[in-house]
């Protein structure tokens, strides 16, 4: 093997290694994101750039309440369930690292998690109630009440074993749990970790 070959296979070698390596990072570790919705204003507005923390992810680590998660789109955001459904899932190998690792043709949803598995919630009178206890939310405009118009199942219910329930901030503009069901702890991508644009609003988001 000539020298010429011997260095083209290297940088080869390299360059895969090195696409490897990114990628693991992104699946299990963090990874960029931009907000493209409305729905957690005024704590984050459309197109602010976040790290996103996969590590509660890759150790299957149940999210604490207040954090703001990303998970994968439910199939139907009008569903009348108290689960929210997921019937979209690939068939093959190919298309699930596809899917879920390159995440090509795949859509999220950015929310704040509010009540964790077993929890009684219950949103009476514009407030929300976890365990018969009013959950503060410092995060929330003053004066901004919480009220489910969509799906009656989810006004008074215990968050099923393995699932949470998550709304957005901007709670009169924000399609969430209370219209299509608690959220598989499984289907979380990462929770929200640092904002690094703009600039001026560089830091730990909460």
């Amino acid at each position: 093997m000539n020298n010429t070959v011997k260095e083209i296979l290297e940088w080869a070698l390299c360059i895969i290694l090195a696409i490897a390596l990114a990628i693991l990072i992104r699946y299990y570790v963090g990874t960029p994101t931009e907000v493209q919705q409305s729905s957690m204003f005024p704590t984050l507005q459309e197109g602010q750039r976040l790290i996103l923390n996969k590590l509660p992810r890759t150790f299957k680590q149940v999210p604490n309440r207040g954090d703001i998660i990303t998970f994968e789109r439910p199939s139907n955001t009008t569903a009348t369930t108290l689960k929210a459904i997921y019937n979209n899932e690939p068939d093959n190998i190919f298309a699930k690292f596809t899917y879920y690792v390159l995440e090509i043709g795949k859509e999220s949803f950015i929310k704040r998690v509010i009540g964790l598995p077993n929890e009684r919630v219950k949103l009476e009178n514009g407030k929300v109630y976890i365990n018969g206890v009013e959950l503060e939310e410092p995060y929330l405009p003053e004066g901004l009440e919480t009220e489910n118009k969509y799906n009656e199942l989810l006004v008074d219910f215990t968050v099923p074993e393995g699932y949470v329930f998550a709304m957005g901030d901007n709670r009169q503009d924000s399609v969430d749990c209370r219209k299509f069901g608690c959220i598989p702890i499984e289907k979380i991508e990462g929770v929200v970790w640092i904002r690094f644009w703009p600039f001026n609003l560089f830091g730990e988001v909460k």
